[in-house]
């Protein structure tokens, strides 16, 4: 891999990181699940990806969002946001808000159009993404500012509007091996010389449980790799028992069931990134890679409907944007021969472009009490893929 070279600081973050895993592993009796081994690599407490200090977004980080491309992702999808607040309550959760920019251009858009909903909250596990978040909008947006607010955990009630832009793909996933000797669930273990090895252990529990039901044929020879999202699921069955009447707004990368353990994913969709640069190493740098893997979509839906949710539509990003109206939000934008405009496109075609994000990713959204059919579905609902 020709990566980068992290700071002497970076690494020695890392160190500190590597040693707590070391700990766990020994304390486990020598094997940790990889669904462990991600949640410390991206959440431990001042070491991990997201509740350490490295910068993330952007340019300078290691990877690129939406909102951070253009603001014409916020100012469309408020569309949507708008619909559910109307047909519920003028509440919005945010959950994990990468650097704030969607909740400013949401924000604007909303008091644009005359709809800002009296409480906006974000959910954020990441105490240096709380403070990003708290001077973006300090900046972007001050005057709004002091309607926002952040939580520590779900409230035990809510009713209106909730938003998740690229969180399920970063849920601690266990990894599933099938092989014609059995299905194992690959975790971590120590090598000789103290290095990070996989190891896997015939699954158990809730593991083989949802193994089991993919109902997968063994292979005569070799293994199919994939992942099961265990945490995305009971994170939705959470956000139903708490929601009393409204919608859930889900974007992110995966595919339906079907499309998700085809053949030729034989090695899975885990994914790690470092300064733009896309590698298949979780074990490299534990703290300092961002650490995806793709959502199965089915399931997630599943867990709603399961939970008491209805599933209101199914599409990718290109549908949502074209229903929610970016085309008329980039023409108000500016003159279209100005530079503005032309990077402004540039930007909405990479957002709904085929080969971009407008395919890969997705949008669904379940909810309790929505009886309208949702503006972003009209057009190119999928829900018969699911």
């Amino acid at each position: 891999m020709n990566l980068p070279q992290p700071s002497p600081e970076a690494l020695e973050q890392s160190g500190h990181l590597v040693a707590r895993l070391h700990s766990l592993i020994e304390d486990q009796g020598g094997w940790i699940s990889f669904a462990t081994y991600m949640a410390e690599a991206l959440y431990a407490p001042a070491l991990g990806y997201y509740s350490g200090g490295a910068r993330k977004f952007g340019a300078g980080g290691d990877f690129i969002t939406a909102p951070e491309l253009t603001p014409l992702f916020g100012q469309a999808i408020a569309t949507q946001i708008q619909q559910i607040m109307e047909l519920s309550a003028p509440h919005i959760i945010e959950a994990g808000a990468g650097t704030g920019l969607l909740a400013a251009d949401l924000l604007l858009e909303l008091e644009l159009r005359g709809a800002l909903p009296e409480s906006y909250a974000i959910l954020e596990v990441s105490g240096e993404l709380r403070e990003r978040q708290f001077d973006t909008l300090a900046a972007k947006v001050p005057h709004l500012a002091p309607r926002v607010r952040w939580l520590d955990s779900l409230p035990e009630h809510f009713s209106g509007a909730l938003l998740a832009n690229e969180v399920l793909d970063v849920m601690p996933v266990h990894i599933v091996a099938w092989r014609a000797d059995g299905i194992f669930e690959r975790g971590v273990a120590l090598g000789e010389s103290g290095q990070f090895v996989w190891a896997d252990r015939p699954v158990n529990g809730k593991v083989a449980e949802a193994a089991e039901a993919l109902a997968r044929p063994l292979p005569s020879e070799g293994e199919y790799v994939s992942e099961l999202n265990l945490a995305g699921r009971a994170w939705i069955a959470e956000l139903a028992k708490r929601l009393d009447k409204g919608a859930m707004l889900l974007v992110d990368y995966g595919y339906p069931r079907a499309e998700y353990y085809l053949d030729s994913r034989s090695t899975g969709t885990l994914l790690c990134y470092f300064r733009h640069h896309a590698h298949g190493d979780p074990f490299l740098w534990p703290g300092l890679n961002d650490i995806t893997a793709f959502v199965d979509f089915t399931a997630i839906a599943e867990a709603g409907f399961e939970a008491g949710l209805d599933v209101l539509g199914y599409t990718d990003q290109a549908n949502l944007l074209f229903n929610c109206g970016v085309l008329a939000c980039l023409a108000r934008r500016a003159p279209e021969t100005s530079p503005d405009y032309i990077r402004s496109a540039k930007a909405v075609q990479r957002l709904t472009g085929p080969h971009e994000m407008g395919e890969l990713f997705k949008v669904i959204a379940m909810g309790r009490g929505i009886e309208q059919p949702l503006i972003g579905f009209l057009r190119g609902d999928r829900l018969h893929a699911l």
